[in-house]
Parts: structure tokens; C-alpha cells; sequence
């Protein structure tokens, strides 16, 4: 789409972020990643390799590990295993266990340089990448249509979740109607009022500057 549209100056990214700007928002690198060990039936003499319970200090240290850089507008790098994965039977010693691992990041690191840390410094025996193309972004608070939206009063923060801002080339705001912390949970929600308040908010703000 962005190949065939017409060039974009500025963009707004209607995420939910209860009408105030982000003005910049985290990154995202998913890792799918490998604790190996000795495969055996699970009535033989003890196994030293199971790699479930290799798993364990591997887990203990994503929980633990910490990135330097921290970022006035998006805090920390936030590291969560988020899926766990391992053998099929129960009288099975699987021979590896299969993590998945959700990094958000701010805009003190590339995404690039996430995936070199973490293939360095990761205690597992294998860990890749999905993908790399979804960076941190922002929008200078300088940029006129944030200047015009503190004008009215809307507070600026920096957004921990990833929206299709990340893959936007121009400067871009995210600002929407809703509370994020709703988002993907049951019975997912948004007020009628929030929708109302909105559409005053866009209206308001774009025919301050345009």
C-alpha cells in the first residue's frame, strides 16, 4: 500500500491510547530459542542432561538479565518468555526444549543489536530471530501536530506496545480512543463516550494545523 499511495507527510496511528500522545513507542523482536539435553526413557537411572531442567537457570536468566540503556520516553527494554514448549509422552526425557521470547524495545537500541546481545549472551543452545524490521519510532515533540495537541491539553508518554507505526517511514503519531491495557484481553471493550470524545479530539486537532 505504502508503494501506491501518494507521499505521506504525517501520519496519525489510531491505537488506543485514551486521546493522549504517544510520541513514541517500543520496538519488537520475537526470539524462538533451544535448551538441548540427552534423551532417555524416563525410568532409566537418573539423567544428568534433561533438558527440561536445563531449561530452568536458562528461564531464571531471561527473568533476571537487564539492559543497560534505559530511555527517557520508553523506560527498559522489556524481555518476557512468553511460550514454553517440550516432549510429547510422559515417560519420554525430551531432547530439547523450545522457548519463545517477546523483547520490547526502546529507542537506546537497534533491533539488530538485541539479536547479536542475546545470541552472544543467552545461555541456550540455540536462539534466532523471527525478524528485525519492527524498530522503536518516534515523533519529535517539536513536530507541530504534537505541539497543537498539548495546546488542548492531552498529556505525551511513550507507548510500550507495537502498532503499524513501525513500519511507517514518515513521522507519525500514535493517538487514539480506548484504554490499551484492554487490548487482547476477554471481552475486549471500548465506550461509546471514548468514540464521541475522539472524533471531537480529531477533529479539533487537525483543523488546528491544516
Amino acid at each position: 500500500m505504502l508503494d501506491i499511495i501518494p507521499h505521506i507527510d504525517v501520519a496519525i496511528v489510531g491505537e488506543p491510547t485514551l486521546m493522549n500522545l504517544a510520541v513514541a513507542e517500543k520496538g519488537l523482536v520475537v526470539f524462538d530459542a533451544k535448551i538441548k539435553g540427552t534423551p532417555g526413557h524416563a525410568a532409566h537411572p537418573p539423567n544428568d542432561n534433561n533438558s527440561i531442567y536445563n531449561s530452568i537457570e536458562v528461564l531464571k536468566w531471561f527473568q533476571d538479565f537487564k539492559f543497560d540503556k534505559s530511555s527517557e520516553a520508553l523506560g527498559d527494554v522489556k524481555m518476557t518468555v512468553t511460550q514454553i514448549k517440550a516432549g510429547v509422552q510422559h515417560n519420554a526425557v525430551p531432547s530439547e526444549v523450545e522457548l519463545v521470547i517477546d523483547v520490547r524495545v526502546n529507542d537506546k537500541y537497534s533491533n539488530q543489536e538485541i539479536a547479536e546481545m542475546l545470541k552472544e549472551q543467552s545461555p541456550c543452545d540455540e536462539i534466532i530471530a523471527r525478524g528485525l524490521r519492527l524498530n522503536s519510532s518516534s515523533i519529535p515533540v517539536e513536530h507541530e501536530l504534537v505541539q497543537a495537541g498539548i495546546a488542548m491539553g492531552r498529556a505525551t508518554y511513550g507507548s510500550p506496545t507495537l502498532s503499524d507505526q513501525a513500519c511507517l517511514s514518515c513521522p507519525s503519531l500514535k493517538l487514539g480512543p480506548g484504554d490499551s491495557t484492554r487490548s487482547h484481553s476477554a471481552d475486549e471493550f471500548i465506550y461509546l463516550e471514548e468514540i464521541e470524545e475522539g472524533i471531537d479530539i480529531y477533529i479539533n486537532l487537525l483543523t488546528s494545523i491544516f
